[in-house]
């Protein structure tokens, strides 16, 4: 007997194969049988079954396609997948081993053997849990920082933790530290000196546990370089899991189960929600363009995943690839804002991914569990696991949530608090400095909207304009925003006086008869001045007559403002608006700046689109600019004017003027 109460198995078998399931049992296994690939998923995670028995003898095909479904659950409850191959097939366990597969036993075997196989099976599912629950070994961590060629190299431990395969910038290691962490450890080095060549630094962890790290710093003038060690405080019983978590997020599927295991030991008054992500149709691009392709898609996906988690989210949230096309976001949040992600998510994951000289599209299925007072990591990811199932039986479904019925949509929501939102002085504005590429200095700032939601916190532009589209209050959104920017710019001190001010305006903005004396009356009752104005129009925004946009636009250029299109690069209609309206910026979209330093196809697109506007006449604007590989490959393209998180988040206008001082 392999245990004295009778452990859970499953086996999908396309043939009449009932001796495996009563070799099983006899030997002391609670068998669950399936004879086809549909709903084998769902029924393994039912059966609480930690070993899946696939017997491919005989159908190769039918195994491989199950493996992969399976595969997902299987990694995500920490599983293992026993294969049984006809003898000679070495294709076929090849393709079971990419598929998932843990264990194979080859045809023709004895009952001993398969009973073996079994066990050997069941051990590697309970290692796997031990592993979990014990974390890596830890590693030294810390850096050196040579002065004379400024050159940042991480010791292998901290490199491997933080996920970084080359040297990294300094610039990328700081941002890594929240702005006051920032601050304190500036202020550590500049204290160093022949006089003082040893100090410190700590920065709080919120991982729970960790508490702080203090990194010590010393100065070595004799090799002309400062040498760090990093020590995690607290109490945690895996320091180096924990700062991994901490500094870079979880990257597998080992880390996301411990992440989850201490939250759960965690209290707290907001619930924890865990949802897995599949991607749709990814087999079939894996094996039309090859793994190298299907790596690239993931990494792609997993970008697009990192950006709404940590817009909508926060950066405290966990994101992590499971196993294949899995993905596990994991996040302490109201519902409401969970679901926003998830809807989030969702439209991203729908847009279309580029695949060498074509475009695949995907789309995803989510699984969406909230923590019960009885969960474990395991289990909170099981009920998800189940969750997700069910939306890929679904042919309709994006999502399904476990032990839960869906309730109001999020924007429906959303929508309904928002003329209280509009009425309570809620939505506000933070700025985004422009920085000149060749000079490095400030030359303006981008207004973007923000609102203070009194549950969910801080909402984006993107989510608030479509809770206004669905509440109908676009226009009235607006006409607010415009006013509380120019307010709040024509109050600028003296420091800001030579910066530009870059205004969204809508398609519906644009529609409306007679906006441009509206908007002109609404710039001059500000006192702020036309010249120093730039309007914006989101290329990804439908404009309806593109002649009546050419007439509007050109009389605000006329009246001193200028005009820049937003976003270039997001839609189908950026020709169209480059030929037909009168500009003077183009802003290329991030996710098109950020391909820069991406393959050399991706380079030459973005080449391509700085060419064209020079050739235009036009300002080159990089939204999104993070690094500063990124920054130098812009500036050698030829763009002028770079915008993002390597000069700074969106701020405040006290925060912009201490940054345009220094």
């Amino acid at each position: 007997m392999i245990a004295a109460q009778p452990a859970p198995l499953f086996i999908l078998s396309f043939r009449q194969r009932d001796e495996l399931a009563s070799l099983a049992a006899g030997a002391g296994w609670q068998v669950v049988a399936a004879r086809r690939e549909g709903g084998a998923e769902r029924r393994f995670l039912s059966s609480g079954a930690s070993v899946a028995v696939i017997d491919a003898r005989g159908a190769p095909g039918d195994g491989v396609r199950a493996a992969r479904t399976m595969s997902g659950a299987i990694e995500a409850n920490g599983g293992a997948m026993l294969a049984l191959v006809s003898r000679g097939e070495i294709a076929t366990i090849a393709a079971l081993f990419d598929a998932g597969a843990t264990h194979f036993l080859a045809s023709p075997f004895s009952e001993a053997e398969f009973l073996q196989a079994l066990r050997f099976a069941a051990r590697h599912a309970e290692r796997m849990a031990r592993e979990w629950a014990a974390g890596p070994v830890v590693a030294p961590l810390g850096w050196r920082y040579d002065l004379a060629s400024a050159t940042l190299i991480l010791t292998p431990g901290l490199a491997t933790l933080l996920g970084i395969d080359d040297a990294p910038g300094v610039r990328e290691m700081l941002r890594r530290l929240d702005a006051g962490d920032r601050s304190a450890a500036l202020a550590a080095l500049r204290r160093m000196s022949s006089a003082r060549r040893a100090t410190a630094f700590a920065h709080d962890c919120d991982m729970a546990g960790v508490g702080r790290i203090v990194q010590h710093l010393q100065l070595d003038l004799a090799a002309g370089r400062i040498d760090a060690v990093l020590e995690p405080l607290g109490s945690a019983p895996e320091p180096a899991a924990e700062l991994r978590e901490t500094l870079a997020g979880a990257r597998d599927a080992g880390s996301a189960r411990r992440w989850l295991a201490r939250m759960l030991e965690t209290p707290a008054d907001v619930p924890l929600h865990a949802m897995l992500i599949a991607l749709n149709r990814f087999d079939m691009v894996n094996t039309a363009y090859g793994r190298a392709t299907g790596d690239a898609l993931l990494r792609s996906a997993q970008k697009r995943i990192d950006d709404v988690v940590r817009e909508v989210l926060g950066r405290e949230a966990l994101v992590a690839r499971m196993s294949g096309s899995t993905f596990v976001v994991a996040a302490r949040a109201p519902r409401v804002r969970i679901d926003l992600a998830v809807e989030r998510i969702a439209g991203e994951l729908a847009r279309p991914f580029v695949t060498g000289d074509s475009i695949a599209v995907l789309g995803c299925r989510i699984g969406l569990a909230e923590a019960l007072p009885v969960d474990s990591a395991a289990s909170l990811l099981r009920r998800a696991s189940e969750a997700l199932a069910e939306a890929r039986e679904s042919d309709t479904a994006t999502m399904r949530v476990a032990d839960a019925i869906d309730g109001e949509a999020p924007i429906d929501r959303l929508a309904i608090d928002l003329n209280h939102a509009l009425e309570r002085g809620e939505i506000g504005v933070l700025l985004q400095p422009q920085v000149s590429v060749s000079t490095g200095a400030i030359v303006g700032v981008e207004a973007l909207a923000r609102w203070e939601h009194a549950v969910l916190g801080t909402i984006g532009a993107e989510t608030l304009f479509a809770a206004a589209a669905r509440a109908d209050l676009e226009i009235g959104l607006s006409d607010h925003i415009q006013q509380v920017v120019l307010a709040q710019a024509a109050a600028w001190p003296a420091a800001l006086s030579g910066l530009r001010l870059s205004l969204n305006l809508t398609a519906g903005d644009i529609a409306r008869p007679g906006f441009a004396d509206l908007f002109l009356d609404r710039v001059d009752s500000s006192g702020f001045p036309r010249t120093r104005l730039t309007l914006e129009i989101t290329e990804s925004g439908l404009i309806e007559d593109l002649g009546i946009a050419s007439a509007l636009l050109s009389m605000l250029r006329g009246a001193g403002c200028r005009v820049a299109i937003d976003d270039f690069g997001t839609g189908y209609s950026s020709l169209a608006y480059l030929k037909a309206l009168p500009l003077d910026y183009l802003k290329i979209d991030k996710k098109l700046a950020q391909d820069i330093t991406g393959s050399p196809r991706d380079r030459i697109v973005v080449r391509g689109v700085i060419d064209m506007a020079r050739s235009l006449g036009l300002t080159v604007i990089a939204e999104g600019v993070e690094t500063e590989d990124q920054l130098e490959a812009l500036a050698k393209e030829g763009c002028q004017i770079y915008q993002g998180f390597l000069c700074a988040e969106p701020i405040s206008v006290a925060a912009l003027v201490e940054l345009v001082g220094r």
